[in-house]
């Protein structure tokens, strides 16, 4: 991989928790495909893909500053009913877009007590150390347009 810039690499991943539960697979679907160096995947399994071969299987353990981050709790808090004015159902496990000091951000509903809704803006793999088993399946060079849009493009890309 590293005589090509900017390679678009293709991967197998089965990802697991501290517990050895499976949280994730790309075993029974396609591949994922991201264009390499263009932070699209966490950093620390970018890192780990840096310098392989397709054909490679290889085991990771990324830990979460290196993943999804340290869980904040003060990105944990209890806000009212009214905030979902014309929702009519609010259950444990819905995410909602909210808009945040740095942008618009996903926050995942965790407790309904009554007219009090807690939210939860840590992304749910926040605070978890992670291991990916990988298979790299191809590697290639992406595209100037892929380059310079900064992800790749294929089915479901919405631009040329």
């Amino acid at each position: 991989m590293s005589n090509i810039e900017n390679p678009v690499i293709s991967i197998h991943y089965t990802l697991t928790n501290k517990a050895g539960e499976t949280l994730d697979s790309s075993l029974n679907a396609e591949p994922l495909s991201f264009l390499h160096g263009a932070g699209n995947i966490i950093p620390g399994l970018e890192k780990a893909l840096t310098g392989k071969s397709v054909g490679e299987k290889f085991s990771v353990t990324i830990e979460p500053e290196d993943a999804y981050g340290e869980r904040m709790e003060e990105q944990t808090q209890t806000v009212p009913r009214e905030m979902f004015a014309g929702i009519d159902t609010i259950e444990v496990g819905m995410q909602f877009q909210a808009d945040s000091s740095n942008g618009p951000a996903v926050v995942t509903i965790t407790a309904v007590d009554g007219d009090n809704i807690t939210i939860d803006g840590n992304h749910p793999l926040a605070g978890e150390q992670l291991t990916f088993a990988v298979e790299v399946m191809d590697i290639r060079p992406a595209t100037a347009t892929e380059i310079e849009h900064g992800h790749i493009h294929g089915a479901g890309c919405q631009h040329d």
